[in-house]
């Protein structure tokens, strides 16, 4: 069910109530943000590019942005069930979609629950776990720790700008400034965050993607201080028929550096089903 109330669209899935944004035409494609990302994390950029292709919709999770709270614990299934929910309630059969990090650890879930679904499958910059995965390091998971649980805001945004994104990319002031602007219009909840690392401690579907039948794309830079570029060449080689593109000197958040290239990635990658077809 979709509610428009005071024009901000929500769809209630699954006892949750989901905040989503709908803009562009064409095909039906879904981006699923990643941990403590929201809707305004993609960026205006790359959501220009995208909706001159695409009918798109990013949304937040529960618990995050303006969705509904969220203070039970949860699992990545139960927000790929939250995104097939969404697909249902905007009336899409199936859509492209693309995850990120965490969320594309959801898109896995997705496509290995409900493959009629996904079109194509897009992972970017994440993770199945298994014995071969590799999370951040430590220094790194201690570096952003410190920084949220600093109380001192600007501190955190700092932080958790400088590593999820290239030293060259950081080293540009005005690359902070639009990244502040959207963490303090939308911030992300502490908590939450922290049901998010908990779902994300129990990810692994390494021993599940080489059954997965989807057209899939991976993008992963080989400077990601978050989830190591490795990740994303075990996961291209899981994946059968996998493509993989690795960008060189490009951070985690590989769509705000390089949002152009990004577009048209999933333009060629949605085309080429297309064509197939």
């Amino acid at each position: 069910m979709i509610d428009t109330v005071a024009s901000m669209p929500r769809a209630t899935v699954n006892g949750a109530d989901l905040h989503y944004l709908r803009r562009g035409a064409g095909e039906p494609l879904l981006l699923i943000q990643g941990m403590s990302g929201t809707h305004a994390s993609w960026g205006e950029p790359l959501l220009s590019e995208l909706e001159e292709t695409f009918d798109l919709v990013v949304y937040d999770h529960r618990g995050i942005g303006l969705s509904s709270r969220q203070t039970e614990p949860f699992t990545l299934v139960d927000l790929a069930a939250d995104a097939a929910g969404l697909l249902d309630a905007l009336g899409w059969e199936s859509a492209h979609v693309m995850g990120i990090s965490m969320g594309g650890m959801v898109a896995q879930e997705l496509a290995l629950h409900h493959p009629e679904r996904v079109r194509t499958l897009t992972l970017g910059c994440t993770y199945c776990g298994g014995p071969e995965g590799a999370l951040a390091e430590q220094a790194v998971v201690q570096r952003l720790a410190a920084g949220m649980m600093s109380g001192d805001q600007e501190l955190a945004i700092r932080t958790g700008y400088e590593v999820n994104v290239s030293s060259a990319f950081a080293a540009q002031a005005a690359n902070f400034d639009a990244f502040r602007a959207i963490a303090l219009a939308v911030p992300a909840p502490v908590p939450v965050i922290m049901l998010q690392m908990q779902a994300i401690a129990g990810h692994d579907t390494s021993a599940r993607l080489p059954s997965l039948d989807v057209p899939t794309l991976v993008i992963h830079g080989d400077e990601d201080q978050m989830l190591p570029v490795r990740n994303g060449r075990l996961i291209a080689s899981l994946i059968p028929g996998a493509r993989l593109v690795q960008w060189p000197g490009v951070g985690h958040m590989f769509w705000w550096e390089r949002p152009a290239q990004t577009a048209q990635l999933l333009r060629e990658h949605a085309l080429s089903l297309s064509a197939r077809g």
